[in-house]
């Protein structure tokens, strides 16, 4: 197994980079700990030589490239100690405070996550950042944009779908049988149906369904003008007379016929008068009279007992399931085209409307607010937990795989500052001499 695979599986060690850029890195650090190395080496023979070249009566400039030369070997060496003690420690040797990574891994871990989390992860800076992007003005631009909505509308149905297909169907519809119908079943349904009934006459709202019941009355009573006749003529003596129980008929029928009128056209009749006098003592009794709210509850039982309301039940989740994933599933049906309409529309009203802009921007900081005040160890706890599950040694081949290549300048500019400063030093010895 690769290394980088095994790392992912493992969990033990940081994620590994992508083969061909690793071993570009790789190849980037070597190179350039040849060229640093270099730049000793090249001192160190400059050294030499000028040394032996004054041993043998060399000129008197020689002592200045000589003394360069040992300032710049002793500031290479010493910066490839400072650099190497970051990775491992230095020919092998246990000296103190070198390999800081691998064995301080834990700790730079622990002050990591506490770095992030008091100067990223402070409330006041992550309202300040969320105020500063003006992250719903954004947002709204772009969901106005028909396509944006649409695009999210089908990750939207995606997710749902997802979501939905996860989901055992037994398992959910043993929350609707056993939550939804038992928490129903739980509540009389007398008082709220009571209170709801009481709303809608204090509204005047049923007075349509009265004036519908009115007319379709009057329009069956005109309509059945045979079948009145045949009631008062089964119901009327044996020794009536035909013509008798026909003029009966139809004055029975005139009555009706005029009395359904009148309630159907006057708005004032007794009888709808008598039907507003009901309905209201009926809404209080669902809401204080005993007797009433047994019998409705004894309705309910009957109702949620019926064979065919517990196969409605049974199926519910099948059905609310289909019509999900069918609805999901169609860009044009009338869910997926509500949520887009609707999508772009709050997009609209964010980029135009700046006081509800500001609203949901509050809203953002108060919930971003809540999170880090509430959850910022948690969230840090990430990096301090993720850390400590790393191998050392492999941490500190793959942080010094990053940054090393750029370390390597530190042994370079080492060399060439310690040359320098030698050459100061040396010169201003022989002027002061």
């Amino acid at each position: 197994m690769r290394p980088q695979l095994a790392e992912r599986e493992t969990g033990l060690t940081p994620v590994g980079l992508d083969p061909l850029d690793t071993e570009s890195k790789r190849r980037d650090l070597r190179r350039m700990k040849l060229v640093a190395t270099g730049f000793l080496v090249g001192a160190t023979v400059v050294f030499l030589a000028t040394h032996w070249w004054l041993s043998r009566g060399g000129p008197g400039w020689v002592g200045y490239v000589k003394a360069a030369a040992e300032a710049g070997m002793v500031g290479a060496l010493a910066d490839w100690f400072a650099v190497t003690a970051l990775f491992r420690r230095p020919l092998g040797l246990p000296i103190p405070h070198t390999a800081i990574i691998p064995t301080k891994k834990d700790q730079i871990g622990d002050s990591l996550g506490d770095f992030v989390g008091s100067n990223f992860l402070a409330e006041e800076v992550v309202r300040d950042k969320l105020h500063r992007t003006e992250l719903p003005r954004r947002i709204g631009g772009w969901l106005a944009e028909p396509a944006n909505a649409e695009r999210v509308t089908a990750e939207l149905a995606t997710a749902v779908r997802g979501a939905v297909t996860v989901l055992r169907d037994e398992d959910v519809q043993e929350v609707v049988e056993q939550v939804v119908v038992r928490q129903l079943m739980s509540q009389q349904w007398g008082p709220p149906l009571g209170k709801v009934l009481e709303g809608v006459l204090a509204d005047g709202t049923h007075h349509r369904l009265v004036d519908l019941v009115c007319d379709r009355a009057y329009d069956w009573v005109r309509a059945n003008h045979d079948l009145v006749m045949r009631v008062v003529a089964d119901h009327a003596p044996t020794w009536s007379p035909r013509f008798v129980d026909a003029m009966i008929a139809d004055k029975v029928f005139s009555e009706v016929l005029a009395f359904a009128w009148a309630v159907k056209t006057d708005p004032e009749h007794p009888m709808r008068k008598a039907v507003d006098k009901f309905l209201v003592e009926f809404a209080h009794d669902l809401q204080h009279d005993p007797a009433t709210i047994d019998r409705a509850e004894s309705i309910k039982h009957q109702f949620v007992e019926h064979p065919d309301v517990q196969r409605l039940i049974g199926k519910a989740w099948t059905t609310i399931k289909t019509m999900i994933l069918d609805a999901a599933a169609d860009p044009s049906s009338a869910l997926r085209r509500r949520v887009a309409e609707g999508l772009a529309g709050l997009g609209q009203r964010l980029h135009t409307d700046a006081e509800f802009r500001a609203k949901f921007d509050g809203w953002l900081e108060d919930a971003a607010g809540y999170v880090v005040r509430h959850y910022r160890k948690e969230i840090t706890t990430l990096i301090t937990d993720t850390v400590a599950r790393w191998d050392a040694q492999e941490t500190s081949r793959k942080v010094e795989l990053q940054v090393g290549r750029d370390l390597q300048f530190i042994r370079i500019n080492g060399t060439v500052v310690g040359s320098l400063a030698g050459l100061v030093i040396y010169a201003v010895s022989q002027m002061i001499t």
